[in-house]
């Protein structure tokens, strides 16, 4: 790639993003995108606070910043009183990749860039035509200079890992008083219990339960909460809601009449349905068991129940409103042929991503592209044409595949069992980064480079490693515009949400206004975010030292990242759940994983500058590093999978001072059965007077 081909891709890049941010600011103040830019703020009926313009007036269409300082201002305490702890590990994320990119910034700028511009390269005339010169390329084989990029590449290391340490110890000092901050929360007392035998007396998994729990824990066992497969009783609930929104605005009374008696048919059997004796027989071997403290539940759920390990397992419950309440129905002895599906399909999804990869780094080798399809020779005569096919369109063709790949993994995740959205998001997150590290990273470094080497490959398989190290180096550029696109032009139209707003103008255009009360309320997308900030902080690793010129790019790309997604947070996504915190171990370890690849392809590239010297002496840091992170996963991991029984003591005996336990367990008995769809109680009295009134409220069983 020429200097002009990333020019073209930078300047494209930041035009989109001011376009986008100059709209968005715009948009946002018009009373009709409230639903949009609004809508967590809408869904708390915070509607008082919301900067909308009314009257036609100048201000109403002039673009205005006032919401960028506002994410430096906002401490973390109020971050993490208003979205939870989940939300600041992202936040903390961001501030990772400033910090950590900024002073390597400062150390590549001053100093490995004028290292390697100034060296006598094995290649001169590369300097003419790439952005060779300013990378570890322009230096001589076997050159002293090298040390200078083995000193840095050590230092890197060690301010990364002390960085991660930093926020392990510190994210975790958080989470265990945020712990203590939801005390009241049902699931610190209930534990999960799946594969619940039937009791030989009574023939019922109820009573198989509270027989145990009450001989095996007769002084801190509470109750429980049976699971039930209301898959008919769903059906007409969704059914009973249908037909109150169309019957709801209807002004004739006898139509209102007849739906009277319609609504009184549907709540007499919705109600039998959920009668007693109709739910025993409903039952599935899953339940959720309350203890009247949390030193017990935490005790319970670490430890082994029965004596045969298949039944009784128990763990943590997740909170009410994370429970995937479809996955828990799925037997037990299916869920294996269920991850073997969801690997598969995962696999197949892989390969079948190959192919636009591949396609993608053919425009991004304009040579070679002339060479496989000589049509292409007609951009040439477009004066800057080309610069804008290599340098830009390949990186945007890349993301706009890859946008469609974390919903689809998600899908995949659901298919797989979890038993709550948090851990569905959590495997996501995993499916995800392992799929762009296999294929939007490695793959573009074989296809891009190294595609007309691949019948060297078969005869000479021994040379791989060395041609991975160099093809590092040579496709830099690609790389670079990729964090432009994903950064400038990615955070950019994520903010702007283009496609809620062009489906909400279709939709006004076929439905009108009147019908369009509801907001777009959306989950925060953990499992988009995470793993795509987690590939740019690995791609900026691995050229930290090889490219030095990408750091200032990843400090800008960060820098937007943070101020969107806190706007994003504050105003636009519904935070459904609250892990405290059990993202951030699985972003610890792509970090790590990040780490040893900068390290690993060092090896290789001093190597290939005939430096076994160097290479040699980088071994040991890969092992430093290694076993660094065997020392968090003992020291921190546990207390992030687990409930600390100290921590549960501890919150215990606060709340026995205040006088609160009793309150608290004693309301956990119930929170599950209040969340669990088959069971939503229906209120026959609302519907005789008033229709516009819910029928639906919650209640227990």
């Amino acid at each position: 790639m020429t200097p002009e081909s990333l020019i073209a891709s930078a300047s494209i890049n930041i035009g989109l993003a001011i376009l986008a941010l100059w709209l968005f600011s715009v948009l946002k103040k018009q009373p009709r995108n409230a639903v949009i830019y609004y809508a967590r703020l809408l869904s708390d009926r915070h509607v008082r606070a919301l900067p909308l313009h009314s009257s036609f007036s100048l201000p109403r269409f002039l673009p205005s910043v006032a919401w960028i300082p506002r994410a430096f201002r906002v401490p973390e305490e109020d971050i993490l009183r208003r979205h939870g702890l989940d939300a600041l590990v992202l936040i903390r994320l961001f501030k990772f990749g400033i910090r950590f990119f900024m002073l390597c910034s400062l150390l590549g700028v001053s100093l490995l860039l004028p290292v390697g511009y100034y060296s006598e390269s094995d290649l001169p005339t590369r300097k003419e035509y790439s952005m060779d010169a300013f990378t570890i390329s322009n230096i001589t084989r076997g050159s002293n200079k090298l040390w200078v990029h083995f000193s840095c590449l050590w230092f890197i290391s060690f301010y990364a890992l002390f960085l991660l340490y930093k926020e392990y110890k510190e994210i975790l000092v958080k989470r265990l008083q945020h712990m203590r901050e939801l005390s009241y929360r049902a699931d610190q007392f209930t534990v999960l219990v799946r594969q619940v035998p039937l009791c030989p007396e009574h023939n019922t998994r109820s009573c198989g339960v509270d027989h145990f729990f009450s001989k095996h824990h007769p002084f801190s066992y509470h109750s429980h909460q049976m699971l039930y497969d209301g898959r008919d009783i769903e059906y007409l609930l969704k059914k009973l809601k249908k037909e109150l929104e169309e019957k709801k605005d209807t002004e004739e009374h006898k139509q209102r009449s007849t739906s009277e008696e319609k609504f009184r048919d549907f709540t007499h059997k919705v109600s039998h349905l959920q009668s007693e004796t109709m739910l025993r027989e409903k039952e599935l071997p899953v339940a959720f068991v309350t203890f009247k403290s949390r030193r017990s539940a935490a005790l319970v759920a670490q430890t082994q129940q029965h004596s045969n390990p298949l039944e009784l397992i128990t763990e943590m419950a997740p909170e009410p409103r994370d429970v995937s309440w479809r996955n828990l129905a799925i037997p037990q002895k299916i869920l294996p042929l269920n991850k073997i599906g969801v690997i598969l399909a995962a696999a197949a999804l892989t390969i079948f991503f190959a192919i636009p990869v591949t396609a993608v780094q053919g425009i991004a080798k304009y040579e070679k592209l002339k060479k496989w399809f000589p049509p292409a020779m007609a951009v040439e005569f477009i004066p800057g044409l080309s610069s804008v096919v290599t340098g830009y369109l390949p990186s945007a063709i890349l993301k706009g595949f890859m946008y469609i790949v974390p919903y689809a993994m998600l899908g995949m995740a659901y298919l797989g069992g979890s038993i709550s959205k948090s851990k569905e998001e959590i495997k996501a997150c995993n499916m995800v980064f392992y799929f762009l590290m296999g294929n939007v990273f490695f793959l573009s470094l074989i296809s891009g480079s190294l595609l007309d080497e691949i019948g060297e490959y078969f005869t000479h398989p021994r040379d791989i490693p060395s041609h991975l190290a160099a093809a590092v180096s040579a496709q830099g550029e690609f790389f670079m515009t990729y964090i432009l696109t994903d950064g400038l032009s990615g955070f950019s139209l994520e903010i702007l949400q283009i496609g809620l707003i062009t489906f909400d103008i279709i939709r006004s255009c076929i439905y009108g206004r009147a019908k369009e009360n509801n907001t777009y309320l959306f989950s925060f997308p953990y499992f988009r975010v995470i793993p795509t900030v987690s590939l740019s902080i690995m791609i900026g690793m691995i050229y930290a030292v090889v490219a030095p010129l990408m750091l200032p790019f990843l400090v800008g790309y960060f820098c937007l990242g943070y101020i969107v997604y806190f706007n994003q947070m504050e105003d636009v996504y519904e935070m459904t759940y609250d892990t405290c915190g059990r993202f951030w171990p699985i972003i610890h370890h792509y970090i790590f994983v990040s780490i040893i690849l900068m390290q690993v392809t060092m090896v290789g590239l001093f190597g290939l500058k005939s430096k076994p010297s160097a290479a040699i002496a980088t071994i040991p840091l890969i092992l430093i590093t290694i076993a660094y992170n065997e020392y968090c996963k003992i020291r921190f991991l546990p207390s992030f999978k687990n409930f600390p029984i100290q921590t549960a003591v501890e919150i215990d005996e606060v709340d026995e001072k205040n006088g609160e336990i009793e309150a608290h367990y004693v309301d956990a008995a119930t929170a599950y059965n209040r969340h669990q769809p088959c069971l939503e109680r229906v209120s026959i009295e609302e519907s005789h007077t008033n229709l516009n009134q819910p029928l639906l409220g919650t209640g227990s069983i």
